[in-house]
């Protein structure tokens, strides 16, 4: 069964072109216009084992906010079609990444109920050309349209360099959990019947 999501997304401020395959080997091509962003998405494909393309062309003239927060949304389309029914996940995935001085906590469900908690306080206003406000967009985004909890909590940090990256890591190892198949799952992993 192939896991693999294309997803397309055009407004009159972004235009993005994303494939996802959960079962990949971690390669990446990004290019959203943001370098350090970019440089997020290759962690996250890298750590995660997944295979990202990612193209964006926004309206950056105005600023990173629509090119940031669109990507997370069509990485969350993604992220729901690739895993489809859910038959057979794990759903739940954790993991606590160091980075230098930094310590993230993860956490994510593929409940299909859309949440964020998001616990960090990043001092500086800016990384290279992504503007700090919009990591928290990013996953905000990404949260609500895949359908999932997801909790990222900072316990220590001081550059925010390394703790914006310990966060996209740290998601990336909780989602390979999440969407790993578990044999012993016959159906979904609820009492409910159902993850939507």
């Amino acid at each position: 069964m192939s896991r693999t999501a294309d997803i397309k997304r055009k407004t009159k401020e972004t235009d993005v072109i994303l494939s996802l395959t959960l079962d990949g080997k971690g390669k990446s091509e990004v290019a959203t216009g943001i370098g350090f962003f970019d440089h997020m998405l290759e962690g996250f494909a890298k750590h995660g084992f997944f295979d990202l393309t990612v193209s964006v062309n926004g309206d950056l003239e105005v600023d990173g906010h629509h090119t940031v927060e669109d990507t997370g949304i069509v990485l969350g389309q993604a992220i729901k079609e690739a895993v489809g029914d859910k038959a057979g996940l794990k759903r739940y995935g954790y993991f606590i990444l160091p980075m230098d001085d930094a310590l993230c906590l993860c956490a994510v469900d593929l409940c299909g109920r859309p949440y964020l908690r998001f616990e960090c306080d990043l001092q500086a206003e800016r990384v290279g050309a992504l503007e700090t406000e919009l990591v928290r967009e990013f996953f905000y985004a990404v949260s609500y349209s895949a359908g999932m909890n997801l909790h990222i909590k900072m316990l220590s940090g001081e550059n925010t360099h390394h703790m914006i990256e310990a966060m996209f890591k740290a998601f990336a190892k909780a989602l390979d959990q999440a969407t790993s198949i578990d044999e012993r799952v016959e159906d979904v992993l609820s009492t409910k019947g159902s993850l939507e």
